[in-house]
């Protein structure tokens, strides 16, 4: 009789958003099968974001400087047999790491379950000539295929990181107390690791001065590092109202928190659409070397939330790091007032569905 296989590793090295579009996959898989020990493995500093995890879920956050190359994947395998009796594996990143992972771990009788991220057809939707224009499947669909193939069942329960409810308000106290009655909290995330994917700043600027001069909002700008500290206080001037997250610095579980208390989220094609995602919070996402045909727009936004201009240079790449071809990044002149009025839209939606409550 065969042993029952319990003990399920899934492994994910990448940033934070990578992460956050297979979290709600990860935690529905875990309350399907309580019975079932999952361990997730990936980098340090995305592991803090499993707020509230389910109790048969394990986050390993490991330090890849000490296992490099073959030998090294080869040392973390026995070391995850050793610890955690591994049965299953679910590569969920098909990187040359974790394909050197698995194979480590099938040498020792382990199942193997991969990603397939479709890049022949990612490839050719972003080819310069004869692009074949085609919605391909999301991200987080390919994910529930690997569940899928393992024979794994998913719960389809995870709505928000903290529930049916919030954060604590205490968790971001460092910048704002709780909200009040009548006040409108906008999160705003203009940056990306990319020049395809960012929203030029005085195009940006246009956009924040307009909500901050409306009495009762409060605007939260995210970033990261000294150069988007400076260019946070450029798009904040002297206003009271908007405020410096990269200068905060409190940390993702805590501005998970504060995005749970928000009323929607302007972001790019970037980690910010993602972690919005997670707490349910509804996103106005803007686009331009990438799209969202390619199939990572984040977890629960709906398509009416993208803002973006129909050129047929687009998409010209898929995770925006290719340079433009006519210089000028022309995908990203986006008017603002496109970017107001879907960010209203999305604002009259949630009142709507707050009254039918």
């Amino acid at each position: 009789m065969a042993r029952k296989r319990d003990n399920i590793l899934m492994a994910r090295f990448s940033a934070l958003g990578d992460i956050a579009m297979t979290l709600p996959e990860v935690y529905d898989a875990c309350l399907a099968s309580p019975e079932r020990n999952f361990y997730f493995l990936t980098r340090q500093h995305p592991s803090k974001m499993f707020a509230d995890a389910p109790s048969n879920l394990t986050v390993a956050g490991v330090d890849l400087d000490r296992y490099k190359g073959l030998r090294g994947m080869w040392r973390l395998a026995r070391e995850l047999r050793d610890e955690y009796g591994i049965d299953t594996f679910m590569d969920l990143h098909d990187v040359l790491r974790t394909r050197m992972l698995g194979m480590a771990l099938r040498m020792k009788g382990v199942r193997i379950f991969r990603l397939d991220k479709g890049r022949r057809a990612k490839k050719a939707l972003t080819r310069r000539k004869a692009k074949e224009q085609v919605q391909l499947r999301r991200m987080t669909d390919r994910y529930r295929d690997v569940f899928a193939k393992a024979g794994l069942p998913l719960a389809d329960r995870f709505r928000s990181l903290f529930g049916d409810g919030k954060g604590a308000p205490e968790d971001f106290a460092k910048v704002s107390g709780p909200k009040q009655g009548g006040e409108k909290w906008l999160a705003v995330a203009p940056f990306a690791k990319h020049p395809g994917k960012i929203y030029p700043m005085h195009l940006m600027k246009k956009v924040i001065d307009h909500f901050a001069v409306k009495p009762g909002w409060k605007i939260f700008v995210f970033g990261f590092g000294d150069n988007e500290i400076r260019d946070i206080d450029s798009l904040a001037g002297t206003r009271r109202n908007v405020v410096n997250m990269a200068r905060a610095g409190i940390g993702i579980r805590a501005e998970l928190s504060l995005l749970s208390h928000c009323d929607v989220m302007l972001s790019m094609d970037s980690a910010n659409m993602h972690l919005a995602s997670l707490v349910g919070l509804r996103t106005v996402s803007v686009w331009g070397a990438t799209h969202p045909a390619l199939g990572f727009l984040g977890y629960g936004c709906p398509p009416e939330g993208v803002v973006q201009l129909d050129l047929p240079c687009r998409p010209c790449s898929v995770y925006g790091q290719r340079r433009c071809k006519f210089g000028d990044y022309r995908c990203m002149r986006i008017p603002p007032q496109a970017v107001l009025d879907r960010v209203e839209e999305c604002l009259s939606i949630r009142r709507a569905e707050e009254a039918g409550r």
